[in-house]
């Protein structure tokens, strides 16, 4: 039963990890780097907040799924090995980054946007430019935490199921 448990909510864990990580990547990256360069201001930013804000509620979705995996396993009374306690922590650090990033940083920086602040202009664009290094350093802070937490979870895979991988194939022959 806890061969069962490991593995669906590592795969469901998995599954969240990668869209979350997919989209910081897709978004930070790729994205607004070009509705930036392209599109004329305010109009880019106006379509890169609505895009940040409607990715936040995914990123915080996909990082309660990620911890209710952690908090299912430890209700399952799942043997817990440095490996594993390295992982929630990193789970955890990274639903912080993501819920502080969505109910804090980008809510500020649209309601700056709104109010017709300018990155870098008046007191309105210093502040607007201190969040937007802080969503930065966060998205970067998400990106590195979950690609340690994809290792960590693949290096966490129960003896039982790299036994039961061994066994299935010693079996065919």
């Amino acid at each position: 039963m806890k061969v069962v448990v490991r593995r669906v909510t590592s795969s469901v864990a998995l599954l969240a990890a990668a869209m979350w990580l997919g989209g910081l990547v897709a978004l930070g990256a790729i994205a607004a780097p070009v509705v930036f360069s392209v599109a004329p201001w305010p109009s880019s930013a106006d379509a890169m907040t609505i895009v940040f804000r409607r990715f936040d509620g995914l990123a915080m979705a996909c990082a309660s799924i990620v911890v209710a995996t952690e908090a299912v396993r430890a209700a399952a009374r799942m043997p817990f090995a440095r490996a594993d306690i390295a992982r929630t922590v990193v789970a955890v650090l990274g639903a912080t980054a993501a819920v502080l990033e969505g109910t804090f940083i980008s809510p500020r920086i649209a309601a700056l946007h709104a109010a017709g602040a300018i990155r870098g202009v008046g007191a309105g664009g210093t502040e607007m430019a201190r969040l937007h290094d802080l969503a930065e350093a966060c998205g970067q802070a998400e990106v590195v935490l979950l690609a340690v937490y994809v290792v960590l979870q693949v290096l966490t895979l129960s003896p039982g199921d790299r036994t039961a991988r061994v066994d299935a194939r010693s079996s065919e022959t």
